[in-house]
């Protein structure tokens, strides 16, 4: 993690598995606000889904991995994976802030999907406190005004960057059902990731 003030982007996720659109997503935040690096964080036990089934952590650890392989400005963490319960954003974004004892400046990068439902999150004026949000549009979300941020997070709106980023319209379940249907994955994750899921086998016999 860069230290010294620089700021660093917070891309969390069950990444189940990583996909293009991630990646996108992580380039446009680092390259509109001049972030230092993304720090792509996975979940543990996603608190937002309950009873789901996800892969296990050490695969979706790889596959993070693999995909960020060749870009010296993203890494991958593993403190939600190793920290025992429900993955909550801001028990990781405090350890974050103020693990080292210095200073930290957090750009928290969520979808526009991801955001309207900040509002319902566990402790969100704390992760405001805590972190800069980044949020970037998602195909079909709705897109957000000033109106809204009044309505939902009033006296916030300076702790919101929004950024015009691509709208990649993939998605996690979308891969997994493809991979189930024995159809290709080729354009919407990284080649070393599809290569991972195949010879894993991940998403066919292990559901």
């Amino acid at each position: 993690m860069t230290r010294g003030g620089a700021r660093v982007g917070i891309l969390g996720g069950t990444f189940d598995p990583i996909h293009d659109g991630h990646l996108a997503i992580a380039a446009a935040v680092r390259d509109a606000l001049g972030l230092s690096g993304v720090v792509f964080i996975p979940a543990g036990i996603p608190p937002h889904k309950p009873g789901q089934a996800v892969s296990p952590a050490a695969d979706r650890r790889a596959m993070v991995e693999l995909a960020i392989a060749g870009d010296p400005t993203f890494r991958v963490s593993s403190i939600e994976l190793d920290r025992p319960g429900p993955s909550y954003s801001v028990d990781t974004l405090a350890a974050l802030a103020g693990g080292t004892g210095e200073p930290r400046a957090l750009e928290f990068i969520l979808s526009a999907e991801a955001f309207a439902g900040f509002p319902s999150w566990h402790q969100p004026a704390r992760i405001l406190e805590l972190a800069r949000l980044a949020v970037v549009p998602r195909a079909g979300a709705r897109p957000f005004d000033a109106a809204w941020l009044d309505q939902h997070l009033p006296a916030w709106q300076d702790r919101v960057d929004f950024v015009d980023g691509p709208r990649v319209d993939v998605s996690a379940s979308v891969i997994r059902d493809r991979v189930r249907a024995g159809l290709s994955i080729d354009g919407l994750v990284p080649p070393a990731v599809a290569d991972y899921i195949a010879a894993h086998r991940l998403y066919t016999e292990r559901l």
